[in-house]
């Protein structure tokens, strides 16, 4: 059985809606999904791996990468930058296998260009108050980053509209099966399984 190409999908939220929990719990249930590591300037937190959470590197390594034409997107996020690697997601497209873009709206734009037929999913907190909350629990950052990423949440939710998908994650179970469904779909499409089902449909039919 030869599997299709892979779909390439790109997932976008403001910070603390929860999207790298879901993603995670998505990727650990489900086969033929992965996530495409960024690479990413800024440094490494504490239990991150490099290679594993992202491709830490050096800022003017990543400005030479920019020049090269080795980034299908990139943006500069909170003084850090952040960029995906074409030829790796290709890769992994053309072995079968799904890839999730952890990416904001603006690179979802940029990557629009390359891949037109992405599909793309939003997810929302269920509040305001719930996403502040959720920032200040993390107990990563003062008052100040949070507020400012409160300020950067609402510019980051404006452009819902330009997703194929919303998802609030209010419930988390009920938001991980809702992420898992449309995964789901995309999987049965006609196009899909008639490269994935050659052999079953060469049998039934003759």
């Amino acid at each position: 059985m030869s599997l299709s190409k892979g779909t390439l999908y790109i997932i976008s939220a403001p910070s603390g809606a929860g999207k790298t929990s879901l993603v995670k719990a998505l990727t650990e249930a489900a086969q033929r999904i992965v996530v495409s590591v960024s690479h990413t300037t800024r440094k490494m937190r504490e239990g991150e791996k490099d290679g594993v959470d992202y491709h830490f590197t050096e800022h003017d390594r990543f400005l030479s990468m920019v020049g090269e034409g080795a980034f299908l997107e990139h943006a500069k996020v909170f003084d850090n930058y952040y960029g995906t690697s074409q030829a790796h997601v290709e890769q992994q497209l053309q072995s079968g296998q799904d890839v999730i873009l952890e990416i904001d709206w603006q690179g979802a734009r940029q990557v629009r260009k390359v891949f037109a037929d992405a599909l793309s999913i939003f997810i929302l907190p269920p509040s305001s108050h719930a996403l502040k909350e959720r920032l200040k629990n993390r107990g990563q950052d003062n008052d100040e980053i949070i507020n400012r990423r409160m300020q950067d949440a609402v510019n980051e939710m404006s452009h819902y509209a330009e997703f194929d998908y919303i998802i609030v994650n209010d419930d988390f179970d009920i938001a991980l099966q809702e992420l898992g469904s449309i995964f789901t779909a995309n999987q049965l499409r006609q196009l899909q399984q008639e490269q994935n089902l050659q052999n079953l449909l060469t049998e039934l039919l003759n």
